[in-house]
């Protein structure tokens, strides 16, 4: 029984392990008018496993020809797959082995409120410094705490379970940097049955005025 984690790693995974080994394959064949006979084939093979990118067959609207973007893409990714080994005569020139291995070594940054704390929202994240900034200390305090609750409305949401007033300051603290502490304070925030019993109402309604 032979597994993947024993096999050779797919450089562009999206086209399949057999297309890998006949690149492989071409790549070994002497005769060159076959290796580029090889490299068509298989190039035939990378459109029909790829249909959706170019709108091409028989029910496209340039009568299933390949757009030559595309066409240039497909010929770039064989050279890639190949590590640069492929030696034949393509229709585009060939592409930069560097500049490829940066491209593709390029690192997603992905947003910070993806990273942490994102069942509180996007939101939550821009109403902190306004409410950090309001002068007004009785306005500034209502402020504070209308983002408590609505980040316990969206830990409820996301998570479905209850959650206790301190662990909701506690996370505000951490999202705020320490500007606002609300963990002393003897206000509660909206209590947990209401919340839920909130949203319940508002689906009925919706639901209710569908009906009539």
């Amino acid at each position: 029984m032979e597994y993947n984690t024993s096999r050779f790693q797919l450089i562009i995974p999206e086209y399949g392990r057999n297309i890998h080994k006949m690149i492989a394959y071409a790549i070994k064949i002497k005769d060159r008018k076959k290796r580029n006979r090889c490299a068509w084939s298989i190039i035939r093979l990378m459109i029909v496993s790829n249909t959706h990118h170019y709108g091409g067959g028989n029910n496209g609207n340039n009568g299933g020809k390949i757009i030559p973007f595309y066409q240039h893409k497909l010929w770039n990714q064989l050279l890639i797959m190949s590590n640069y080994k492929l030696d034949i005569d393509s229709p585009f020139p060939k592409p930069n082995s560097d500049k490829q291995i940066k491209i593709f070594c390029k690192k997603v940054i992905y947003p910070e409120y993806l990273t942490s704390f994102r069942y509180y929202g996007k939101i939550i994240r821009y109403m902190i410094p306004i409410a950090i900034k309001c002068k007004n200390q009785y306005k500034q305090e209502g402020l504070f705490y209308a983002i408590a609750n609505t980040m316990k409305k969206n830990y409820l949401r996301w998570n479905r379970t209850l959650v206790e007033d301190h662990v909701i300051f506690k996370d505000l603290k951490q999202l705020s940097k320490g500007k606002i502490c609300l963990m002393n304070n003897t206000y509660p925030l909206l209590q947990c049955s209401y919340l839920l019993n909130q949203r319940k109402n508002k689906n009925f309604l919706k639901i209710k005025k569908r009906i009539t």
